[in-house]
């Protein structure tokens, strides 16, 4: 969706399309429809792109996320989370496992003779767009990775800016957008229709995750409950 249209959406939620004048600055808004597309990014992991970057013989790490270099970047800022990795062995790859941080320091980082060989697992250290990765064994030589990513977009500038974030998650940002905006009115009445646009953004959210998410093995995408889990209660998540 273009920057123009994001734009359109959101003022017609924010306010009666027949004002005279707009009620909130075009630059605010704008501001806010990019934080919305940023948080959707997130929220839906949308933008998936598949990166590599090289492991350095002797060094366990940190790799940052930011040092990934992806595939089809059009539209793409950097790199939000990695998914899953594998490193590259002639025409084929092997998986590596991912751990918890907590696990790995322990039982792998916690050696005083460390073992030296290809990756068998790695953790994420630091998180979001300030994101790291640690390997384990300490590598013998150098090693492309490839990653599985989740990314966030580029801000919009004007209308000529690429979106990476794809339809029908799109639908969702204007009301994000809002919300931002009805917050920064510092009214109770729009204090409360702020939180009606977020359970609408929320609402939209859900609805984009069942029109996309195939039938097998559904409940590995977000926003997907596990068919044999318990229903929330009125309160609260369920235990």
């Amino acid at each position: 969706m273009a920057l123009s249209a994001y734009l359109q959406r959101t003022e017609a939620l924010l306010q009666n399309p027949s004002a005279p004048s707009s009620l909130y600055d075009p630059a605010l808004l704008t501001g806010y429809v990019n934080e919305a597309r940023f948080q959707l990014a997130g929220d839906s992991t949308s933008i998936k792109r598949i990166g590599s970057f090289a492991l350095t013989p002797a060094s366990q790490g940190p790799y940052l996320y930011s040092s990934i270099t992806l595939t089809n970047a059009t539209g793409v800022q950097g790199v939000l989370d990695v998914r899953t990795l594998w490193y590259i062995v002639g025409d084929g790859q092997i998986w590596v496992r991912g751990r918890p941080w907590p696990w790995f320091s322990f039982y792998q980082l916690g050696n005083v003779a460390p073992e030296v060989g290809a990756p068998k697992t790695w953790a994420q250290y630091g998180e979001g767009v300030a994101g790291s990765a640690y390997f384990w064994p300490t590598p013998d030589a150098s090693y492309t990775m490839s990653a599985d990513c989740v990314c966030y977009p580029i801000d919009l500038v004007d209308d000529t800016t690429v979106e990476a974030i794809p339809k029908p998650w799109t639908f969702a940002v204007p009301y994000y957008a809002a919300y931002l905006a009805l917050l920064s009115a510092q009214t109770g009445a729009r204090i409360q229709d702020a939180q009606r646009m977020f359970e609408l953004y929320g609402m939209f959210v859900q609805r984009s995750r069942a029109q996309v998410t195939p039938d097998i093995l559904s409940t590995m995408f977000p926003q997907q409950q596990s068919p044999v889990s318990p229903i929330p209660t009125q309160g609260g998540p369920a235990a």
